[in-house]
């Protein structure tokens, strides 16, 4: 690497740790914007990226693990900083209204950044099929929701049709500048490591994520700021897991909300990462997932959503199958906060003990 990479970064560290002002402020010089772009933050980015050796020991022995918490974004997950980007466009381009299909964690992203914005947001997810979590943020925020009695596939359908008729700014991964925003965790991930790692893990719904990050990668190794490339290893669920049997699944199904897409977007974007980069796509069960949830909770205090463990379980998963290379660096995107779904943990967990109000019970609750 060259003493003028190695001299931005130095200086670009000390500048993230002592101000901050949201991805398009830090990577502005990588990003579609302009000083006609009026930017729509709440701070997104600079998230967490913990090393993580009591789960390594568990998952996969020898290797260095790093875990980059996306549910510290504002409105807790990745998808805010695809949102700053888009929200901060639509607001450029004169759009009316911002519109989008969810499973959960964009509508809660849309709402807050379209809020901020002082635009309408409207938004459709599946009937029945969103965490409460999720809902609640997008409802709090003014976005009109509508329950669609279909899956994420067929609401993304509409929205595109309806956007399309009016002039709404469809804000999905299938709008480019949300992928712009994106791929800046990749390029924070090489600031924070101060190296590419050999390989990065992600869960995969719609797929835009996975391949946010391969550009992300590409484009700082173009600028000098990384010697390497990673393996770019996408983690379906297995009952949504459309990239991974190479065709559409009709009627996804999985415990991972966030995940459960049958026909991603971002379908050609993420093969071509996995194949660019020499990496692998891959599923796990659900009992999978769940193991793996309830472990990186117990093992490093990180409690994420279902789906962001899905990841996670795919190390296991690789590294058995001898995937992982041992001594290699391994960063696992966890893409969502577990709060956006705490009915699964508290489905899965024993209930906390209920004794009478004396020492004696609760030393004897205790003991047990």
């Amino acid at each position: 690497m060259s003493k003028e990479a190695n001299s931005i970064r130095e200086e670009g560290n000390v500048a993230m740790m002592a101000s901050w002002n949201g991805v398009i402020g830090y990577y502005r010089k990588f990003l579609p914007v302009t000083e006609r772009t009026p930017v729509v933050t709440l701070q997104e980015g600079n998230t967490p990226l913990i090393h993580a050796k009591r789960l390594a020991a568990h998952i996969c022995p020898g290797c260095e693990l790093y875990i980059k918490v996306e549910g510290s974004n504002p409105t807790g997950s990745f998808k805010d900083r695809g949102m700053t980007l888009a929200v901060s466009k639509s607001l450029e381009n004169g759009a009316k209204a911002i519109m989008c299909a969810s499973t959960g964690n964009t509508s809660a992203s849309a709402a807050a950044y379209g809020a901020k914005a002082g635009l309408p947001v409207y938004v459709l997810v599946p009937a029945g099929n969103i965490a409460l979590g999720k809902l609640a943020q997008a409802i709090m925020h003014g976005a009109i929701v509508v329950q669609v009695e279909g899956n994420f596939d067929q609401a993304l359908n509409i929205v595109k049709e309806l956007c399309q008729e009016y002039d709404y700014e469809l804000v999905n991964s299938i709008n480019p500048f949300r992928l712009e925003g994106q791929k800046t965790a990749a390029m924070e991930v090489c600031d924070q490591l101060g190296f590419a790692p050999t390989y990065h893990v992600l869960p995969v719904g719609n797929a835009g994520n996975i391949t946010a990050y391969w550009k992300g990668y590409q484009e700082y190794f173009s600028a000098g700021q990384i010697s390497t490339l990673p393996k770019m290893m996408g983690i379906q669920a297995e009952g949504a897991a459309p990239l991974v049997k190479g065709m559409v699944i009709e009627h996804p199904q999985t415990i991972a909300s966030a995940i459960r897409i049958g026909n991603p977007a971002s379908w050609h974007g993420a093969l071509e990462a996995v194949r660019a980069s020499d990496g692998v796509i891959e599923m796990v069960t659900d009992e999978e997932i769940l193991d793996a949830y309830r472990l990186v909770a117990r093992e490093e205090g990180i409690f994420c959503e279902p789906a962001s463990a899905a990841s996670l379980a795919g190390v296991r998963k690789l590294y058995s199958a001898g995937c992982l290379t041992t001594g290699g660096t391994v960063v696992c995107t966890l893409t969502g906060h577990g709060l956006k779904d705490p009915d699964t943990a508290i489905g899965i967990c024993a209930p906390p003990l209920r004794v009478n109000a004396t020492r004696d019970d609760v030393m004897a609750a205790l003991e047990r």
